[in-house]
């Protein structure tokens, strides 16, 4: 990797978070000593862009720091280009648009010899069709409910037949090839519990908000299933 092309990656990493990033996850993402980041990051100091932190904590960029606009290469494009189709495909209608919303954007201001590679790109991903309303239900309507952080009261129909009525905290969605999972905190076993969206009979966003936490999140959740794949593979 070229030195100009890891200093602009490592100004991407840095812009990307909230927290600070040590020299040894920077090192480790981009494959080089944490002496080579330290040397790395002072280069962009003295380059004029606002690296804050000290070595041996961690470092981010100032929260009022923009990048200039973006240059994408051949492969980026076909990344995007791909996973916008993936979206299109297998997301619901709305995400679908914005998606496609996002990628025109992207192909407009690129060079000639880029902006018609969706044309040509062969990676295609099949379309559900008539099936995507089926396995994306609900879908918008708990993407806002997870951001806005509301409670949701739901109808949920499991495998065996057997139907319940739940007041939820949604937490996350979670896509595996085929269906969408909804990954929630459930009043009723004060636990986390899955549910995936085809099988929500009946969906209603409440008014009332909750918080998360350390023990209640996404990221908790994700951590515990790891922990638990961890042991059972020991």
């Amino acid at each position: 990797m070229l030195r100009a092309e890891r200093l602009f990656q490592l100004t991407t990493l840095l812009r990307n978070r909230r927290t600070v990033l040590t020299a040894k996850q920077l090192s480790d993402h981009l494959g080089v000593s944490e002496r080579t980041i330290y040397r790395d990051i002072q280069s962009l100091s003295l380059s004029g862009v606002p690296v804050e932190g000290e070595a041996g904590v961690g470092y981010r960029l100032s929260r009022h720091y923009q990048l200039p606009p973006l240059m994408f290469d051949r492969h980026e494009v076909e990344a995007l280009l791909l996973g916008a189709r993936m979206v299109a495909s297998w997301g619901d209608p709305e995400m679908g648009r914005h998606a496609k919303q996002s990628m025109q954007k992207i192909l407009a201001v690129l060079p000639d010899n880029l902006r018609h590679h969706d044309e040509n790109l062969p990676l295609l991903v099949p379309q559900i069709n008539e099936a995507q309303h089926f396995y994306t239900a609900h879908s918008q309507a708990l993407r806002s409910a997870i951001r806005e952080r509301q409670r949701v009261e739901i109808d949920y129909q499991r495998e065996d037949g057997e139907a319940s009525t739940r007041t939820i905290e949604s937490l996350g969605l979670i896509f595996w090839g085929k269906v969408w999972t909804l990954v929630a905190w459930c009043q009723l076993r004060n636990d986390y519990r899955t549910f995936r969206l085809d099988r929500i009979q009946y969906l209603r966003v409440l008014e009332d908000k909750f918080e998360t936490s350390d023990n209640k999140s996404l990221n908790h959740y994700l951590k515990l299933m790891e922990n638990q794949c961890g042991q059972n593979t020991n």
